[in-house]
Parts: C-alpha cells; structure tokens; sequence
C-alpha cells in the first residue's frame, strides 16, 4: 500500500488528504475491524451455535426431566454418552444407515461435481445454437418446488424396480441445476479464452481441454460444490423417506425410527441428531483450510 507522501507526489495533495482520511476513519485494506464488527460476528456466531447447542442440551439429559422442562439445563449433563451409546446399539442399525448415506453422499456428491463442471465448461465456453435458452430452463427448474416431482418420480422408481434401493436416492441427484448454474458462472469469468486456445494449440482436443484446463481452472468452486452437495445429501429426509425401505435406510431416516407411535424420547433423538452432525463437523474442520485455499488457487491472474 502506499504512502500518503508517495500519494501526494504522483497524485497531489488532495488525494493525500482523502487517504488521510480513510485512514483514520478506518477504511483500506489494512484497517482493523472497529468493535461493532466483532459484535456483529459474535451476535451471528451465538444465532448459528444455539440450535446446535440446544440439542446438546436434550441430548444429555433424559425424557422424564425434559417432559418437565422443554430447557433442562443452561449447561450439558451427563447423560449424553450413555444416551448416544444406547442410539448406537439400539435396533435403528445405525452402523448401515451411516454406509449407506457415506455412499449417497459421496457418489452423490462427486458426480454432481463432474457434470457441473462439464456443463458448465459448455454453456460458459462452447458457442452452440439454442445455448442462452437451454441454459435459462435449466436455471429455471430451480423454480420448481421439489415436492411437485415425488409422484412422477415414485412412478418411474417403481415401473424399473428401484424403490427400496439406495439407487433411487443417488440417480435423481447426479446432476443438480444449481451445480450447472455455479459452475457455469463460475468458469465464465475464471477460464479465459486464451487457455483454451493455448489447449487447441498443443494440440487437445474438446474432452483434454476440459481436462488439462478447464477441471484445474475450476477446483475452487468445485470444492465449494462438493461440500454444499455432501451437506444437502447428508441431511436430505424427504425423498429418501418416501422411497427406501429395509436395510437401505440412510442415517437421518433411521433415526426417525427413534421415536415409537405412542412415546417420543427426545434425549434419544437429539443424541442422534447430534452424533449425524459429527460427520458434518470434522469435514468442516478438516477441509475448511484447503477449501479456502482452492477458491484462492482457482482464480485465474491475467
């Protein structure tokens, strides 16, 4: 950053004036944040824990004391572990619903991150007839409430023998319109035409040039994708309720089964509810770091 003084030289003493003025109102790059920001943050952090937090609360506690007082506690007690423990080996088999949403989600997860990618490479680079109006419906099945589509959806499961398969879950979800729309967006301003002409020179055809150029160009946003994939995978109830039956349950369908027809024990289900964030959490802390670093190392100087 320059100086005032250097700032007054090339620029005269105004626009020194107007950087002194910045300075000390707080602006600039190197400014530090003033207190009502660390409140802010703060206010908004305590909002995003609570919910969190709250199951804790009922997690650790036990059904009798929670019927008494819907906030049994301001701090955990200590009935959590034996709580998750009795989750664990009840009859729910969490080991195979925590299998099968792994494999959902992964699966799930990484194709929507390919062929986001390769539609996205397409619609922000190729120049073909129709692309503007196919890539606005696609943007405009977004619109379209899931809900509307269970029932054509349960149909066509059931007329080629999937329903009760872990394949019903992970087919309709290989491809999302939002991962095309991000991707699409993305790569329109991060891959410049000039790579790809310097691919086509060396030589690549179109599938190398997605490859060698377009895959790299795009690994932050694509990072950014595969989490926001795995976390809606992860958590998706609604179809995975409708559609799989048995032993192919995934992990928040299974522990629906926690609560009985006539008695819901809300320590057992806040206790699953957190350990099926635990997954959650640690992709968080292990990948946080490297996600912000792909976003940084995706962009494309000139």
């Amino acid at each position: 950053m320059q100086s005032t003084a250097a700032i007054e030289q090339f620029a005269g003493k105004s626009a020194a004036r107007a950087a002194r003025r910045r300075l000390k109102g707080g602006g600039g790059v190197d400014a530090r944040p003033r207190w009502w920001n660390y409140v802010l943050l703060a206010v908004v952090l305590g909002i995003s824990i609570f919910p969190l937090y709250y199951a804790i609360l009922l997690a650790s506690s036990d059904a009798g004391t929670i019927a008494r007082n819907p906030i049994p506690s301001v701090l955990p007690q200590g009935n959590l572990l034996s709580n998750v423990i009795e989750v664990i080996t009840s009859d729910i088999d969490f080991w195979s619903a925590i299998v099968n949403s792994v494999l959902v989600a992964v699966v799930t997860s990484l194709s929507v991150v390919f062929f986001a990618t390769l539609a996205g490479f397409a619609f922000s680079k190729l120049r073909f007839r129709g692309r503007k109006w196919l890539l606005l419906f696609v943007i405009a099945t977004m619109a379209v409430p899931v809900q509307l589509g269970v029932i054509p959806l349960f149909i066509i499961m059931a007329k080629v023998g999937w329903v009760g398969d872990l394949k019903a879950v992970i087919v309709p979800g290989l491809v999302t319109a939002f991962g095309v729309f991000w991707m699409t967006q993305y790569l329109d301003d991060a891959l410049p035409y000039e790579l790809i002409e310097a691919a086509r020179m060396d030589g690549c055809n179109l599938l190398q040039t997605y490859g060698h150029v377009a895959l790299p160009a795009s690994r932050g946003a694509g990072a950014m994708l595969f989490l926001f994939t795995f976390v809606g995978s992860w958590t998706n109830f609604f179809w995975p309720f409708i559609i799989l039956r048995g032993e192919s349950l995934t992990l928040p369908v299974a522990l629906q089964q926690l609560q009985s027809s006539y008695f819901k024990d809300y320590s057992l289900i806040m206790s699953g509810v957190v350990v099926s964030v635990i997954p959650l959490l640690l992709l968080f802390i292990l990948a946080g770091r490297q996600l912000v670093g792909g976003i940084m190392a995706g962009a494309v100087k000139g």
